[in-house]
């Protein structure tokens, strides 16, 4: 049976020079409106990131992590939509959105602590130092009933849809090609749809749901989910910065004007493993890995800049920040301390509970028991 297409917007072809696809065209006016600035921090943010992941990935295989799931590809649809987003807007990761957290404030050390087992969150989501950024969710698809749930609630609180863009809020819920299977998707979907909720569905179909190819997990393209549900929703190049910005701002802004919720489908791929004990090997080609390294999303953008006129200086800097944001993440990784065990208990319950207590008697008279103890 021949797969059914699905127009797809894109704006740098995969060689990194200028040619929107017709899809494009409405979009162009967000991408003109960009200053070599901001074209230039997307580049940044990508090369850097990737340094970052690739070193969490070496501290892994070093015994430093327990697991990692590498970003390698990915950067262009999460920078693109990261930096999309405005600052009053909640995003909700999965749990490989390390450009996004990145960009709205999050401390790299923080994704870190979770994947070593020192902190059960890593973060706060409620400290405005990081970008009203949910923490990462390892339940394939539950975020997202999160966001719509989030997302219900502005409207109910009438923190949306007034017209103001400086003030209205908005949510974008981060997932997978594998978890647009699970029901959590579907039911956050037909919520969000129902209730008008501000949420933009932003799904990275990067191929693989660790084994499982996308074409055995959807006989068509995965925009059409969201779109069952009366969701507008939009195909993405998503090795395209400039496409994954321009869609999602567009997008962000129609939903928090009360417009209802919107859904993306980033066509991107995932070159590295699913996460650091997975060997892709044993189930894809390196033929098609290779093609997909033909549209590397950094070097298309390098590509773009340089056709623009960017300085080496520029490529040069970049290089020497992403390598010191590398050894940043390498040397206070290593000297993470192991947290109090009563940490364990402290935050079952909101109050003092007295099963709590019994609990962490026992566990201290357990490990006072062993010879040699503290205790």
């Amino acid at each position: 049976m021949t797969p059914i297409e699905a127009p797809l917007v894109r704006v740098l072809a995969d060689d990194g020079s200028y040619a929107p696809s017709a899809d494009a065209e409405r979009y162009l006016p967000l991408i003109d409106a960009l200053t070599d600035a901001e074209l230039e921090q997307f580049y940044r943010d990508m090369v850097v990131i990737r340094a970052i992941d690739t070193q969490a990935t070496n501290l892994q295989r070093q015994g430093q992590l327990a697991l990692w799931p590498p970003s390698r590809g990915q950067e262009a649809a999460q920078v693109g939509s990261a930096r999309a987003a405005r600052t009053q807007d909640t995003l909700f990761p999965s749990y490989r959105e390390h450009a996004v957290t990145r960009i709205r404030g999050v401390d790299p050390v923080d994704i870190l602590k979770v994947m070593r087992g020192t902190s059960h969150g890593g973060w706060n989501p409620l400290d405005a130092k990081n970008g009203n950024t949910r923490i990462y969710t390892l339940v394939l698809g539950s975020q997202t009933l999160h966001a719509a749930g989030y997302a219900m609630g502005l409207t109910f609180d009438g923190r949306t849809g007034t017209g103001d863009v400086d003030r209205d809020e908005a949510v974008v819920a981060y997932y997978g090609d594998g978890a647009s299977s699970q029901g959590d998707v579907h039911e956050a979907m037909v919520f969000a749809a129902s209730y008008d909720a501000p949420v933009l569905f932003f799904l990275q179909n990067n191929h693989w749901a660790i084994s499982v190819p996308v074409q055995t997990q959807s006989k068509v393209p995965l925009v059409g989910r969201g779109a069952g549900y009366g969701i507008p929703s939009v195909r993405v190049d998503g090795n395209d910065v400039l496409a994954s910005y321009a869609v999602s701002r567009a997008l962000l802004d129609e939903t928090r004007s009360g417009l209802g919720p919107r859904a993306i489908e980033a066509v991107t791929y995932r070159m590295g493993a699913h996460t650091t004990s997975d060997d892709p090997t044993k189930y894809r080609g390196s033929d098609e890995e290779q093609r997909w390294a033909q549209r590397d999303p950094i070097a298309r953008m390098r590509a773009f800049l340089e056709g623009r006129g960017a300085p080496a200086s520029l490529f040069d800097e970049t290089d020497a920040e992403a390598a010191d944001a590398a050894e940043d993440l390498r040397r206070r990784a290593v000297t993470l301390a192991s947290p109090e065990r009563s940490l364990i208990f402290d935050h079952v319950y909101s109050d003092p509970h007295p099963l709590m207590a019994e609990q962490k008697a026992w566990l201290d008279d357990y490990e006072a028991s062993f010879e040699g103890s503290a205790s």
